[in-house]
C-alpha cells in the first residue's frame, strides 16, 4: 500500500530556505541581484506553465496554497504537490549558483 504524503500550507527544508534566502536582499545587494536574476531565468525557463504560474503566486506575490487553489480552480493538493516538484527542480538548478 501506498504511503500517502500530508500537505500543508507551509514549505521547509532546504529547497524552500534556499530560495527564500535568494528572494531576499540581505545587505550586500549585488550577489542577491545576481541570484535573483538566475532564479527567475530558472522559473521561465526550466519550469511547467502550472508550476511556473504557482511559484510566481506563492513567492512572489504572497499567497497561500488554498488561495492558489481556488484561483486556479485546483485543490490544495495540487497545487502542494505542483510546488514541491518546482521547489525541488528550483534548488537543483540553484545549488550550481549558491
Amino acid at each position: 500500500m501506498a504511503i500517502r504524503e500530508s500537505y500543508s500550507d507551509s514549505f521547509s527544508g532546504e529547497a524552500d530556505k534556499g530560495i527564500r534566502n535568494i528572494l531576499g536582499y540581505d545587505g550586500d545587494e549585488l550577489p542577491a541581484q545576481r541570484l535573483r536574476k538566475v532564479l527567475l531565468k530558472v522559473i521561465n525557463n526550466e519550469l511547467t506553465p502550472r508550476q511556473k504560474e504557482i511559484i510566481m503566486l506563492y513567492y512572489f506575490k504572497g499567497m497561500d496554497t488554498v488561495k492558489i487553489a481556488e484561483r486556479l480552480g485546483i485543490s490544495q493538493q495540487a497545487v502542494s504537490a505542483a510546488m514541491c516538484r518546482g521547489r525541488l527542480r528550483i534548488f537543483r538548478i540553484l545549488q550550481y549558483y549558491i
